[in-house]
C-alpha cells in the first residue's frame, strides 16, 4: 500500500527523472513528502512561470521531459506561460498541478480551475487522475506522449485527496520510446529529386535531434555539397563555421539567404514546421503550395501537409532520417557544388558585428569579445526583445545543446533557462541575455541561482524601453510614444542584494574586465549594459526608423 504521492515519485524515478522544478503548494504536500525519501533533486523556484520555463529548457537541451510541479489556481495559471512555450517549440515537458479535493470539485472551490479546459489548446495532452492506482499508467503514458511524434507538454492534474489515499498499484515501468523511420521508397524519391536539382537548400528545425544526428547531418551536407540553414532559434543544430552553413532562417533574415531559399528548386525541411517567423510570414515558402519542391521530414504525420503541401512527405524523426540518408551518396559531383561556399561567405559577412554605433556602449565590440572568450560548449539563453538580435545574428553556435531560446518569442525566458542549463551542466559556461523589460519578467529566478550556487552570468541590456515595441511604434506611429518607457532599478545592485555579483557597463571598454570579474567571482552575476535607446538595431537607429516613417 502506497499513497498517491509516493506512487507519483515512484513513476518519475522509473522513467529516469533526476530533478524537478517546483513552487511548493499545500495541494501536493503528499508528493513533496515522498520526494524527501527520493534521490530526485528538488529545485525550488520563485514563480511558477520560471519553474515551467526551467523544465522546458531541460527538455530542450536533453530531449527528455522536464518536470515541473505547481499548486492549483494561481500557481497553474502562472505556469501556463512555460506550457505555451513548450507547445509552440515542440519541447517535451510534464507539468503536475495540485488540484482541489474531489468532494469540492465543480463548486468553484478555493483556487479551483478546470485544467482540461484551461490547458486544452496549449498542451499536447491534459488529464486528471482520480484513482491513485492508475498513477503508474498515466505517468508512464505522459512520458510517452511528451516525447513521441511532435514532442510537447503534458499537464496532469492531481486532486489532493487522491494523493493522500493509500492504494495497491502495479510497479511503474519506464515508457517505451517511439521512433519513426523513413521508408526506402521515400529515400529513393528524395535521391532522385536531388539528382535532378539545380539549387537545393536544407533547413533544419524542430526537436528530436541529438549530438550524433547533428554530426551526421554535417556529413550529409558535405557528401551532397548542400547549403544548410537553421530555423529560428534552432541554431545549435549546425556548426556555424562549417563550410556549408548558410545562416539563420529567422527574424531579420540575411537578404542573400532569403533570396537563395526563394530561388531554390528543392527545399529539404528536416524536423521543423516552418511557421510564421522562420518563413518570413509564409513568403520564403508559400502556404499552402510552395514554389519550390518541398521535401518535409517530420516525426509527426499530422504536421505533414498541415501548412504546406510537400512534394515528398517523410514521416521520420530527424535523428532517424539522418541515420538512414547518411548511407546514400550522389552519383556525381552535384551541379550546385559552389553554392554552399558562396552562401557561407555571405553568412560570415552578415554575422560580423559592426564596431560603431550611437552612445558610449557599442554592442558590436562586446559580441566580438564574447566570440573570442566563450568556449564552444558555452550555453547561451535569452528571451525576447531587440537585444536578442545581437545573439542570433552575431554569435556563431558551434555545438549541439548550446542554445536555450523560445521560438514562441516569450519574454522572461533567459534567466530561468540559464538556471536550468547550469543545473544540468554545472561545468559549462552559461550566459543569459535579457533586456531590461525581459529580465524583470522572471528575474527573481536569479535568487534560485544564488540558492543552489549556480554561477550563471546574466547580461542585462538596459535601454530603458520595451525596445521591440518602441521600434514598431516609431515605424507605424512615429513620434507618438505611449506605454513603452521604463524606469529600472540598478541591476548590479540588485544582483548584490540577492547575494550575487553585480557589474555596470557604461562604456564599451568596461565590458571585458566586468565579464572577467563576473566569471572569477564564482557567484551568479548580473552585468548591466546601459545602452543608448538610439541603438535599437545593429544597422538602424531609432531616429532613422522614425524619420523614414
Amino acid at each position: 500500500m502506497k499513497t498517491g504521492g509516493q506512487l507519483i515519485v515512484d513513476a518519475l524515478e522509473a522513467n529516469g527523472t533526476d530533478r524537478i522544478f517546483c513552487v511548493p503548494g499545500e495541494s501536493y504536500l503528499a508528493v513533496l513528502d515522498a520526494l524527501h525519501d527520493s534521490s530526485i533533486r528538488t529545485i525550488v523556484c520563485r514563480q511558477e512561470g520560471g519553474a515551467a520555463m526551467m523544465a522546458d529548457c531541460q527538455g530542450r537541451l536533453t530531449g527528455k521531459p522536464g518536470i515541473c510541479f505547481v499548486t492549483r489556481g494561481p500557481g497553474a495559471t502562472n505556469a501556463s506561460a512555460g506550457v505555451h512555450i513548450a507547445m509552440q517549440d515542440s519541447v517535451p515537458m510534464i507539468l503536475f498541478i495540485g488540484q482541489v479535493a474531489s468532494h469540492a470539485k465543480e463548486r468553484e472551490a478555493f483556487q479551483e480551475v478546470d485544467y482540461v479546459r484551461f490547458f486544452g489548446d496549449i498542451a499536447k495532452w491534459v488529464v486528471e487522475i482520480d484513482d491513485a492506482s492508475r498513477i503508474p499508467e498515466f505517468v508512464t503514458r505522459a512520458f510517452a506522449v511528451a516525447t513521441s511524434g511532435r514532442p510537447g507538454p503534458v499537464v496532469i492534474s492531481l486532486p489532493e485527496d487522491m494523493l493522500t489515499s493509500e492504494v495497491e498499484a502495479p510497479q511503474a515501468l519506464p515508457h517505451t520510446p517511439v521512433e519513426t523511420r523513413p521508408g526506402e521508397a521515400e529515400l529513393d524519391a528524395l535521391e532522385m529529386l536531388l539528382a535532378n536539382a539545380k539549387r537545393p537548400f536544407v533547413i533544419l528545425g524542430g526537436t528530436r535531434w541529438d549530438e550524433e544526428a547533428v554530426t551526421g547531418m554535417q556529413a550529409i551536407s558535405e557528401a551532397w555539397s548542400l547549403p544548410v540553414g537553421c530555423s529560428f532559434r534552432r541554431q545549435m543544430l549546425f556548426d556555424h563555421l562549417h563550410q556549408n552553413y548558410a545562416g539563420d532562417v529567422g527574424i531579420g533574415i540575411n537578404p542573400k539567404l532569403a533570396a537563395a531559399i526563394k530561388q531554390a528548386d528543392v527545399v529539404l525541411l528536416i524536423g521543423g514546421r516552418m511557421g510564421e517567423m522562420p518563413s518570413s510570414d509564409y513568403t520564403l515558402l508559400k502556404s499552402p503550395y510552395p514554389d519550390q519542391a518541398l521535401v518535409h521530414v517530420h516525426a509527426d504525420s499530422g504536421e505533414l501537409g498541415r501548412v504546406y503541401r510537400p512534394t515528398i512527405a517523410i514521416n521520420a524523426s530527424p535523428a532517424a532520417f539522418v541515420e538512414a540518408f547518411a548511407k546514400r551518396r550522389p552519383a556525381a559531383t552535384p551541379a550546385w557544388a559552389q553554392e554552399a561556399a558562396r552562401l557561407h561567405a555571405a553568412y560570415l559577412d552578415w554575422s560580423t558585428p559592426p564596431q560603431t554605433g550611437p552612445g558610449a556602449v557599442q554592442m558590436g565590440p562586446i559580441m566580438t569579445y564574447l566570440e573570442k572568450v566563450l568556449p564552444e560548449d558555452a550555453i547561451l539563453t535569452n528571451g525576447a526583445g531587440n537585444y536578442a538580435t545581437w545573439v542570433h545574428r552575431f554569435h556563431r553556435f558551434r555545438r549541439f545543446a548550446t542554445q536555450g531560446a523560445p521560438t514562441s518569442g516569450s519574454m522572461g525566458y533567459g534567466t530561468p533557462a540559464a538556471v536550468a542549463a547550469k543545473a544540468l551542466y554545472p561545468d559549462r559556461t552559461v550566459v543569459a541575455f535579457a533586456g531590461d523589460g525581459c529580465f524583470l519578467m522572471n528575474g527573481q529566478e536569479f535568487a534560485t541561482a544564488v540558492q543552489y550556487d549556480l554561477p550563471i552570468v546574466v547580461i542585462v541590456v538596459n535601454n530603458g524601453i520595451y525596445g521591440t515595441i518602441r521600434m514598431h511604434q516609431e515605424r507605424e506611429y512615429p513620434g507618438r510614444v505611449v506605454g513603452t518607457d521604463l524606469k529600472n532599478p540598478d541591476f548590479a545592485a540588485l544582483a548584490r542584494a540577492y547575494g550575487g555579483h553585480g557589474e555596470t557597463v557604461e562604456k564599451t571598454a568596461d565590458f571585458a574586465p566586468a565579464f572577467e570579474r563576473a566569471r572569477a567571482s564564482g557567484k551568479p552575476a548580473i552585468i548591466e549594459i546601459r545602452l543608448d535607446p538610439e541603438a535599437i538595431t545593429p544597422t538602424r537607429t531609432m531616429t532613422q526608423i522614425r524619420d523614414k516613417a
